[in-house]
């Protein structure tokens, strides 16, 4: 058996070395990446579209008033059309909403937030640690009632999953019940 030149053993020894010294570094979806932006004071925020609430409304429209009767002619019932029309209850808008900035979606992190999402049924996928598109839409599904309709993890979103420390004002609050 013939052994490697030295520098290539070396250089073996030394990648072996290497290994599992530096945590990878947090993979974001590209769209994640692009809509987080970051303020002078160094918190993150995300942008949700919220769209316009329309509604069909049908109404009775008047087409001939009711006539009385005259020497001449017979009463007259009055007439009416069927009239459908599109409301607008609420307009489009666009909200900003605090979310976690990049570095903090680790690994572990997001194998937190996916126990998380299975432990209230909004993730039926396995806890893998990577931000898949299953964790998105897991996470789009559990904030849409009472946060951004949107796959980006805002803070409140986080807190309610206890994944993250509570505000100094949700501590206080706490505290005084």
């Amino acid at each position: 058996m013939t052994l490697p030149p030295l520098p290539v053993f070396a250089a073996l020894m030394l990648l072996a070395a290497c290994g599992g010294s530096t945590p990878p570094a947090p993979v974001l979806p590209s769209f994640m990446a692009a809509e987080i932006e970051t303020d002078a004071q160094g918190r993150c925020y995300g942008r949700d579209i919220t769209p316009a609430v329309i509604e069909t409304v049908t109404e009775q429209a008047l087409v001939r008033p009711q006539s009385a009767a005259t020497a001449t002619a017979a009463a007259q019932p009055a007439a009416y059309t069927r009239v459908t029309r599109q409301v607008i209850v609420r307009e489009r808008r666009e909200v900003a909403f605090e979310t976690l900035c990049p570095p903090s979606f680790t690994q572990d992190f997001v194998e937190t937030l996916q126990r998380a999402l299975v432990a209230r049924g909004f993730h039926q996928g396995p806890v893998t640690g990577r931000l898949d598109q299953a964790t998105l839409d897991a996470v789009q599904a559990f904030q849409r009632d009472d946060g951004p309709d949107s796959p980006l993890l805002s803070i409140s979103a986080a807190r309610r999953l206890g994944i993250v420390a509570l505000s100094p004002q949700q501590l206080e609050a706490m505290n005084r019940r």
